[in-house]
């Protein structure tokens, strides 16, 4: 198939569209088995930085949509249509600051996005999402449904739990940089429930309702922090009475950045900000094996295939999804973690220019990805170099099963408008049109003959899939 990058115009704002990863690229970027769907630059969303992203299904339609941290307050964009993303519109931050606004972290819960920020007195902004069906003229501003204030107003990251319905806001003013506790069960009337001091300033944190290996430990909500030289584990079940299980440091520590539980709770993934940095290593991960909450160790450590430096990370089945800065999104595969057999199995590189290890303030590359779409499809959230918001996907995992055989051929291809399909040695009878998640979009039935045409200058650019006879698939590319 040849190289594609469309250029499409939607409500004004501009996205480049499906691009397969061939011979190592796709289109200006390298790869391996994961393909553009769509690419919305910063310019799209008036901002010169972004930072963090998450994602939210609409439990009523399952609707996908990212949300994208910037610099002056947070953009949101349907990608239900991952070739054909809409730029939907912004909610602008309660305060702004230029540099301080760099850092805005957004999580969710129940319906509403939760957006914390470095600014001074920027506090815990509320956003209903469900706002988002009735956007009928985008881009749009929209207003927040209120802002939670706490001590300083200002946090390096939140993390909530979902099943409790607990936000945690981190890295902030009080509590040493320890965690604030949030009752978020009621999504627009937050109750302040204290917080914890006791091991010092939280970069980042996972916070669970345990079901791992440990037995002391099972239905306890725990919190796993990652703070600057260590890994620290809590039992927060009590808000009024948080307690430290344990803390586990590792070699060559130059900050510890963030991580991630994998799927048994058995491990717990760890980045470290600053060792390509200072130790001038490959990327490395630090694998903790927390069989026992209360004396966790080090299992292994992951090094990687580039010199870029990791940032987020995070774990959906067996793999391990790395947002890596300049090296941009490296994925691993951890089926056989056991034996310490970590692999790098594709990646997504967003900077194409180098895989330098730097973790500046106005640095390229990821800052985040988010892998827990039920479609497979992955968001990536550039930096400082007008990337923005990137939807990938892994090569050939389309929701319709491809078998690409020469018995059928399709021409033009692609094509705007008639397409003919003929088939060397079998009738046609049907022809069934879907888009790259496997929606139904249009049949075309009770044919006959060995060549029919059928017209799809009414659909979107961008890639489908045609299934003849219920059969065989073919890929269909719309100019």
């Amino acid at each position: 198939m040849k190289k594609l990058l469309l250029a499409l115009l939607f409500v004004g704002t501009l996205s480049f569209a499906q691009t397969p990863c061939e011979n190592g690229m796709a289109g200006s970027f390298p790869c391996e088995d994961y393909e553009l769907l769509s690419n919305i630059p910063l310019s799209t969303f008036d901002a010169n930085s972004s930072s963090d992203s998450w994602g939210w299904t609409d439990p009523q339609d399952g609707k996908e949509y990212a949300i994208i941290g910037l610099r002056n307050g947070s953009g949101y964009v349907d990608i239900s249509d991952p070739l054909n993303p809409i730029y939907l519109g912004k909610l602008v931050s309660p305060m702004l600051d230029e540099f301080w606004g760099n850092w805005h972290d957004v999580k969710v819960y129940n319906n509403h996005a939760y957006i914390v920020s470095e600014i001074s007195g920027h506090g815990m902004q509320i956003f209903d999402l469900t706002k988002l069906r009735d956007v009928t003229n985008p881009p749009v501003q929209f207003q927040d449904d209120g802002v939670y204030n706490f001590a300083g107003g200002s946090a390096h990251n939140i993390a909530i739990n979902e099943e409790s319905g607990y936000a945690y806001l981190v890295g902030g003013n009080d509590y040493n940089g320890g965690p604030y506790f949030v009752n978020i069960q009621d999504p627009v009337n937050p109750i302040d429930e204290g917080g914890y001091s006791g091991d010092g300033y939280t970069h980042d944190a996972q916070i669970v309702n345990y079901t791992g290996p440990d037995p002391d430990h099972q239905g306890k909500e725990i919190f796993v922090g990652s703070n600057e030289d260590r890994v620290v584990f809590l039992d927060v079940s009590n808000k009024a009475n948080p307690q430290n299980i344990s803390s586990i440091s590792y070699s060559n520590v130059e900050y510890t950045h963030q991580g991630w539980f994998t799927e048994d709770q058995r491990y717990f993934v760890v980045t470290d900000e600053l060792d390509e940095v200072f130790n001038g290593n490959d990327l490395r991960l630090i694998i903790i094996d927390a069989t026992d909450l209360d004396n966790p160790v080090e299992h292994m450590q992951y090094i990687g295939e580039t010199t870029a430096t990791d940032h987020n990370v995070y774990v959906k089945g067996d793999k391990i999804y790395i947002a890596a800065y300049s090296g941009g999104l490296r994925v691993l595969d951890i089926s056989d973690i056991d034996n310490k057999n970590i692999t790098e199995i594709g990646f997504f590189d967003t900077w194409p220019a180098d895989d330098n290890a730097s973790a500046s303030i106005g640095d390229p590359g990821a800052w985040n990805v988010y892998p827990f779409f039920e479609s497979g499809n992955l968001i990536i959230s550039n930096f400082s170099d007008n990337g923005g918001l990137f939807v990938v996907r892994e090569s050939g995992t389309l929701s319709v099963s491809e078998n690409e055989l020469q018995e059928i051929t399709v021409s033009p291809n692609p094509s705007n408008g008639i397409v003919t399909f003929t088939s060397a040695n079998s009738e046609i009878e049907s022809i069934m049109l879907y888009d790259i998640t496997g929606k139904e979009l249009q049949g075309f039935e009770e044919l006959s003959g060995l060549t029919t045409q059928i017209d799809i200058s009414t659909l979107a650019s961008g890639m489908y899939v045609a299934r003849i006879n219920g059969t065989t698939s073919v890929r269909l590319l719309k100019k």
